[in-house]
């Protein structure tokens, strides 16, 4: 087996930076992903505390934001978005710039036939959270990385009659080829080790509506949680899983072997 995608997502629930190497840091967390968000003005939540994904404008309620390009760097904490080469944000983020990032979200989001805004007006304004450097908002307070396969993908797409299925719609921060369709699901509780990185698989990844939106359309084109239950006999919509890294630090690349311990 072999590492063949790398991916991080710096605003939680937006689209992925691809990546060359990702550095794992804070046990189980990627430097970069998920440290920062537009959380709803209504959350309980008032702080810059972990919080689920409906709280925040996502794509699990918002697939138009399939359309968006982004780029953070995370040392110089600076975002930019685009869409269809349309600059939506372009700033270094500080105090005073925050509420003019999440003012921009907002124009755009509530420009989309789908958005959970529209309708909720106690849901803005938005409020931006994260520092931009403490990864945090990953699905689970506790983080963890995310794989696949590619074998796994190409058998999803066949179920689904969609050759071109795109493994972003899934979020996964690994893709991996070398292994046979949905192995990966036979590994929870054991050991894993990726390049120079130790992890134990964790838990199998349940699916939500964002799986359901088109990464080049923003539509809702394909009910990947209904064909999962039905084509392959499980009990939730299961794809891909998560792993706990069990060392502090470390650095995977593209190309790098998977062996399973």
């Amino acid at each position: 087996m072999r590492v063949v995608g790398l991916y991080r997502y710096p605003v939680k629930g937006f689209t992925p930076e691809r990546c060359e190497a990702l550095s794992i840091a804070d046990g189980s967390r990627i430097i970069g992903d998920r440290v920062l968000g537009f959380r709803f003005a209504n959350a309980a939540i008032s702080d810059d505390a972990w919080g689920t994904k409906h709280e925040f404008v996502a794509l699990v309620n918002t697939p138009g934001l399939a359309h968006l390009e982004l780029r953070f760097d995370h040392k110089t904490l600076a975002l930019r978005i685009t869409s269809q080469n349309k600059v939506i944000v372009d700033e270094e983020l500080n105090e005073g710039s925050r509420r003019g990032i999440a003012t921009a979200l907002e124009r755009y989001v509530l420009g989309l036939s789908e958005n959970p805004l529209s309708a909720h007006p106690d849901r803005l304004p938005l409020r931006m959270v994260g520092d931009g450097m403490t990864p945090r908002y990953q699905d689970d307070p506790a983080g963890f990385v995310t794989l696949h396969s590619r074998e796994s993908l190409a058998a999803l797409a066949a179920a689904a009659n969609a050759p071109d299925l795109s493994e972003l719609r899934f979020r996964s921060n690994i893709a991996v080829d070398g292994v046979e369709a949905w192995a990966e699901q036979a590994w929870i509780g054991r050991k894993l080790r990726i390049g120079p990185v130790n992890f134990e698989v964790a838990a199998p990844k349940t699916r939500c509506l964002a799986t359901h939106a088109n990464p080049s359309s923003g539509e809702r084109d394909l009910p990947i949680m209904g064909i999962l239950l039905k084509a392959f006999a499980v009990d939730k919509p299961t794809f891909a899983i998560a792993l706990k890294s069990q060392q502090p630090e470390g650095t995977i690349r593209i190309g790098d072997q998977v062996t399973l311990q």
